[in-house]
């Protein structure tokens, strides 16, 4: 069998070396493997790079990371296209793991889990905790994954046109895929076994601006798959609750500022239930493991809901609301007898 790897990468030569090599080691028995990385209009020499660690590339003008996905499985050869990042690590029997999760036609995609890459990093070993502590408690079978670690047959990626080019910046389109994957049919399996080493986010501001843009293109999704407002198997009630009570925070601060309620209680209750959510993976790890720093990334996490909130807020300001409501009772009616 021949197995692709496909890498979207974008002034990635620091680490497309890494991801392309140990990809290529994949290649097990009668496994055949290709590594097929797309410059998405990279100003540095990440193109050269990838082309030196064994990988066939091709070179695009910057349209995002979907659109570079789809020009990759589009040219690869192989009947499985395995997807990761340029950022990210595959381990020893990464592809294999995979592989074995095909246990059927019905499942259309197998998707895998993360480790750590920069592990000397305080904030990406936290990032990298919260992560883990999400995979394990997801089911054998789920219903969306990370582009950074997933098998697709080519079969499935033709039959759903792969992914939504739309999605300019890497958020929420592997989630569209997902969510179409299974629309039509198709389960989701997950192998927690298969993992690739990322490199996590090091600075809390440049981590507070990844999930500011993870809540706009969020607005996106929910416009596109309005059913899937309610949440998968990564994503919690806490992080459906976050952006009600983070709005809630704010409507009862400028109420209270402009003395149109005088009962400071609405406010108080609000800031408590937010500041508990955002304590209760600290207050776990504590407990459970001894890990008295964890209360710190609290903080990081706190500052993460309020980003996401506003990106959730700027994405709907751009995207619409209406459209989703529209789209989904046409969608209903249309699959009535």
């Amino acid at each position: 069998m021949k197995v692709s790897v496909v890498i979207p990468a974008y002034n990635a030569e620091n680490t497309i070396s890494q991801a392309v090599a140990q990809s290529l080691a994949q290649a097990k028995g009668p496994m055949e493997v290709e590594v097929v990385v797309v410059d998405d209009g990279s100003i540095d020499d990440t193109a050269m790079v990838a082309e030196s660690a064994g990988a066939k590339v091709i070179r695009q003008e910057n349209a995002g990371p979907a659109a570079a996905r789809n020009r990759g499985w589009e040219r690869a050869t192989g009947q499985v296209i395995c997807f990761t990042d340029s950022d990210c690590i595959p381990a020893a029997g990464w592809l294999e793991n995979l592989l074995d999760g095909f246990t059927g036609r019905q499942v259309g995609a197998v998707a895998g889990s993360y480790a750590i890459a920069n592990t000397n990093s305080w904030l990406a070993q936290w990032v990298h905790q919260e992560i883990s502590e999400r995979h394990k408690r997801m089911p054998s079978f789920v219903r969306a994954f990370g582009s950074y670690n997933v098998a697709i047959p080519l079969y499935v990626l033709q039959a759903t046109g792969g992914f939504d080019a739309d999605y300019r910046q890497a958020s929420g389109e592997d989630n569209d895929l997902s969510y179409r994957i299974s629309r039509m049919g198709w389960r989701i399996a997950f192998r927690p076994q298969a993992k690739v080493a990322h490199y996590h986010p090091e600075r809390v501001w440049q981590y507070l601006m990844e999930q500011y843009r993870h809540g706009f293109w969020r607005a996106k999704l929910y416009k596109d798959h309005p059913d899937m407002v309610r949440g998968d198997d990564y994503t919690r009630l806490r992080d459906r609750l976050e952006p009600i009570i983070v709005l809630g925070i704010f409507a009862s601060a400028l109420l209270a500022m402009f003395g149109i309620s005088a009962s400071m209680w609405p406010l108080l209750v609000l800031l408590g239930s937010y500041t508990a959510i955002h304590l209760s993976w600290p207050m776990s790890w504590w407990l459970g493991e001894g890990k008295v720093g964890a209360f710190a990334y609290a903080g990081v996490t706190f500052l993460r809901g309020i980003a996401r909130t506003a990106g959730l807020c700027t994405g709907i300001i751009r995207f619409g609301v209406q459209p989703a409501y529209r789209k989904h009772r046409r969608e209903h009616q249309e699959s009535q007898p």
